[in-house]
């Protein structure tokens, strides 16, 4: 009985010890630094790529063209093979200091199990993007690892503001956030690791290596084009998967062009999130400016953060 209850309390502390683990920063940048674009999902074929390189040198930093960029596969940018190579390829590199995803779509999840982090393990770089990139977030998450959710090269119509806060968690500035109060906003103050990305893409990992673990959490998610009831549906996939009831907080970022279908669903995408999440006793952020927005402001994944919702404002700020 007494070595049953040790090994019992051996599994908790290991427990513990390991939802508290520290997650891995890598390298600010710094002017002279190079930065490469590459593709891992759908193809970027037009000649598109010039504001961003100049945003990137305007900053000081050199940039890198990966092989993927033009290549022309349907919908996907090359092969599975190709961009897993591409992408591995600026893993390696130890001149390549961070790889920023040219665009989303959908592809990422193809490559994911071709690559080997085993050098990036070593000496870890910042990977950037949003959308279908979150397939890189949680896997990076999975492993301990920050990176940044922000804009991509192709974000042409992002604001300053967005363009300015990915300059400023490249290189290591504080990021902080005060936007107005929204009405659906659940109020409070809390404190956690922030996690997430694009929520049909969370709600596709559930049950992969890929997942990420909610547990203690801060939760952003975010999305584009989905119908009304398929927003309902992977709510309560998170609900069920025991996502929700873990969190310290949720903050909302973009649900951009939500459809519904001929019958009316009867509720948009926020009264849906709201309505799946009421029964938690946690703050709620609505219409952050993060995500299919030109207001694409940057998030660093697997840092600390602490949220305020009140009546007048809401705040994210990272520590």
């Amino acid at each position: 009985m007494k070595k049953s209850i040790f090994y019992i309390l051996i599994s908790l502390f290991s427990i513990n010890i390991q939802a508290q683990k520290k997650m891995i920063t890598p390298p600010y940048l710094q002017k002279g630094d190079t930065i490469a674009i590459v593709a891992t999902a759908r193809k970027n074929i037009e000649d598109n790529l010039q504001p961003a390189i100049s945003w990137l040198k305007n900053w000081g930093l050199e940039v890198v063209i990966g092989n993927t960029i033009g290549l022309d596969k349907d919908q996907l940018a090359g092969t599975d093979e190709q961009r897993a190579a591409d992408f591995q390829t600026q893993l390696d590199n130890p001149n390549i200091k961070a790889i920023w995803c040219v665009r989303g779509g959908y592809g990422t999840v193809r490559m994911i199990d071709l690559l080997d982090f085993t050098k990036f393990k070593q000496s870890p770089k910042w990977i950037v993007g949003f959308s279908d990139v979150t397939v890189l977030h949680s896997h990076l998450n999975t492993m301990g690892f920050q990176s940044i959710h922000g804009i991509m090269p192709v974000s042409t119509k992002a604001s300053e503001e967005a363009k300015e806060s990915l300059r400023k968690a490249l290189f290591g500035e504080h990021l902080e956030y005060t936007v107005p109060c929204e009405n659906m906003n659940r109020l409070g103050t809390a404190k956690g690791e922030l996690v997430g990305g694009n929520l049909s893409i969370l709600y596709s990992l559930f049950g992969s290596p890929s997942a990420i673990d909610c547990s203690d959490k801060i939760l952003f998610i975010e999305d584009l084009d989905e119908y009304l009831y398929h927003i309902d549906r992977m709510m309560m996939n998170l609900k069920r998967n025991g996502c929700l009831e873990s969190l310290k907080g949720i903050i909302v970022g973009g649900m951009t062009k939500m459809k519904d279908n001929d019958i009316p669903w009867g509720k948009d995408a926020l009264q849906i999130i709201d309505d799946v999440t009421k029964n938690y006793n946690i703050p709620v952020i609505y219409n952050f400016p993060a995500g299919h927005l030109a207001d694409n402001r940057a998030l660093i994944f697997g840092k600390q953060v602490s949220i305020e919702a009140n009546d007048l404002e809401s705040k994210v700020i990272f520590e």
